[in-house]
């Protein structure tokens, strides 16, 4: 008997599932992203399956307001080319609705999401950074404290399009996760990053910063947090300031996506982006 496509609500479990195959796939998801992930929208993330057998999973998150992003779109290379895929695709698209879309399209998948609508609004290059870090650090940069999270949440609704809350507050309390906000002389937070375990280095993001000088200093004490291992961190293109920054600690450029949206790209402060969040969720 042909054993039957259908497609399910992932849980928790099947979550982890769906980023193990993110990281056979070489993409380095973070150790403890799961629940960060879960937190953002519980019922956004859809699994395919061929009877009992899992075989690919896709992300639909919806954030508060009119925002969502598409992302762990994966189906085991061995079911490839059955129209899985294509079934998973159309379970998220309608998922999200008339909200404004984003997703991160590996080169190969550009075109496939241009036909649906998608439109390239910059690319984003990652960077591998093993160099030193900075002898001193700028006493301006500070540990992320509880007391800090509503203006963290206040910062950050200026350079992201959507709503999210219940995700922040998971994501700066990964286990093994390094939080930094950098203060102004008048006592406002200027820049913020997370650093977070990876399956292989750390993966900084978001990083975000008023300035190139803020987030220079921010890096430099990340790069004390990391120890000798690499960190990996995700730059807007558009930035010229960051791809500079990169140029001057020697980072090595290892991968690149498109930001991509349907129907048209919201309007974001990129000069002040120096390291996207995730290309899984934005």
């Amino acid at each position: 008997m042909q054993q039957k496509f259908h497609i399910e609500r992932m849980d928790r479990e099947r979550l982890e599932l769906a980023l193990d195959w993110a990281a056979a796939e070489g993409w380095n998801p973070g150790l403890h992203d799961a629940a960060s992930f879960f937190a953002a929208d519980p019922g956004g993330f859809f699994m395919g399956f061929l009877g009992d057998e899992p075989v690919g999973s896709i992300s639909a998150v919806s954030y508060p307001g009119d925002f969502g992003f598409i992302g762990l779109y994966i189906v085991r290379p061995e079911h490839r080319g059955k129209g899985f895929g294509l079934k998973l695709w159309h379970t998220a698209v309608e998922h999200l609705g008339e909200r404004t879309v984003g997703l991160d399209g590996v080169i190969e998948r550009q075109s496939s999401y241009a036909r649906s609508g998608f439109v390239t609004a910059h690319r984003n290059i990652r960077f591998e950074w093993t160099g030193p870090a900075a002898l001193e650090a700028d006493p301006a940069v500070r540990g992320l404290e509880p007391s800090d999270f509503g203006e963290l949440l206040a910062y950050d609704a200026a350079l992201f399009p959507g709503g999210r809350d219940e995700f922040l507050r998971a994501w700066t309390g990964q286990p093994g996760c390094t939080g930094l906000i950098y203060r102004s002389d008048d006592g406002d937070i200027a820049g913020y990053g997370l650093l977070r375990p990876c399956r292989t280095g750390h993966k900084l993001g978001p990083l975000f910063a008023d300035t190139p000088r803020i987030a220079a200093s921010l890096l430099q004490v990340f790069r004390c947090h990391a120890g000798t291992g690499s960190i990996f961190i995700d730059v807007p293109e558009p930035n010229t300031a960051a791809l500079q920054l990169a140029a001057r600690h020697g980072m090595r450029r290892v991968f690149e996506t498109a930001r991509m949206y349907t129907p048209r790209a919201p309007s974001l402060p990129l000069e002040r982006t120096f390291g996207i969040t995730t290309y899984e969720l934005g």
